[in-house]
């Protein structure tokens, strides 16, 4: 099987062409946590299947590196749109990606004749409990999930919940740097609010343009970016009164600038595409 490894700020998945290789839908979990582990496969946060689609330009069909289906990853649909411009399976530079039944639309910027930095309407987020989903406290369902508490461990957060395709939970703190996100973020994944499991984001505000983020992704755990992440981290700050609508999200593996006019439009996510090797692997 043929592949190529690429990455967003250091999230990194292992791209695999539909349109050329044919696997089996029921060997796919397990030939993704095979090729996602970093020491006997090849190494990744996880792998995506970009396939043909009646309804879009591409279909990106994206799993986690446990082999759990994913809705949606930011990082993930940038590289996707390196790779079918790089590789000559479009000639476009504004095309339509669909991952489970949902289609964004990309504008792609070139340097030298390949793809450099991608610019994807990601959609209107989805603000109420039962449509994250999350399970609202009694009294306030229908409602959104703003500031509201949470206790994990012991310890009580306040919480803001967003989904962009796949659920999130933003926690403000005033150290990212220093958290035990190995400890804590498996706790938040599974909490009994979250009947679909949860992506977490610790949150620092720097000023009102900028924020640092550190992630916990559900079936995967701390990765380098997360780019639904970073849109549901600025869509919380705008609903909390933390900073303006346009916003820089500095992460372990770099920054991806998003934009949200804070009423019913798309958030807007920019941000690097960049390919790692191709290569072989045995299936």
């Amino acid at each position: 099987m043929k592949f190529t490894k690429m990455q967003g700020c250091g999230n990194d998945y292992i791209y695999i062409n539909g349109f050329e290789e044919h696997i089996p839908q029921e060997d796919k979990p397990e030939l993704v946590r095979k090729i996602s582990d970093r020491h006997f496969g090849i190494g990744g946060d996880g792998a995506i299947f970009i396939n043909p689609s009646d309804e879009a330009d591409f279909e990106m069909e994206m799993y986690n590196a446990d082999g759990s289906r994913a809705e949606m990853c930011g990082n993930g649909i940038r590289c996707v749109a390196k790779y079918v411009y790089d590789f000559g399976l479009t000639n476009q530079t504004d095309i339509s990606v669909i991952s489970c039944g949902k289609i964004k639309y990309l504008q792609l910027f070139l340097k030298d004749g390949r793809v450099e930095t991608v610019r994807v309407d990601m959609g209107a987020p989805v603000l109420a409990a039962e449509e994250i989903p999350v399970t609202p406290l009694p009294g306030r369902e229908g409602r959104r999930v703003v500031g509201e508490p949470v206790t994990v461990q012991g310890t009580e957060y306040k919480m803001t919940c967003v989904s962009m395709g796949n659920p999130h939970a933003v926690v403000f703190v005033d150290d990212v740097e220093h958290l035990d996100l190995e400890k804590i973020g498996p706790h938040f994944e599974t909490h009994e609010r979250f009947p679909k499991k949860i992506n977490t984001e610790f949150v620092k505000i720097l000023d009102r343009h900028t924020v640092q983020m550190r992630v916990w992704e559900r079936g995967t755990g701390e990765t380098l970016a997360c780019g639904t992440g970073c849109c549901a981290t600025v869509v919380a700050c705008i609903l909390n009164g933390l900073t303006d609508h346009t916003v820089t999200v500095k992460l372990l593996g770099g920054e991806i600038e998003i934009t949200w006019d804070g009423a019913d439009g798309s958030v807007y996510m920019a941000g690097p595409a960049a390919s790692v090797f191709t290569g072989e692997f045995p299936v």
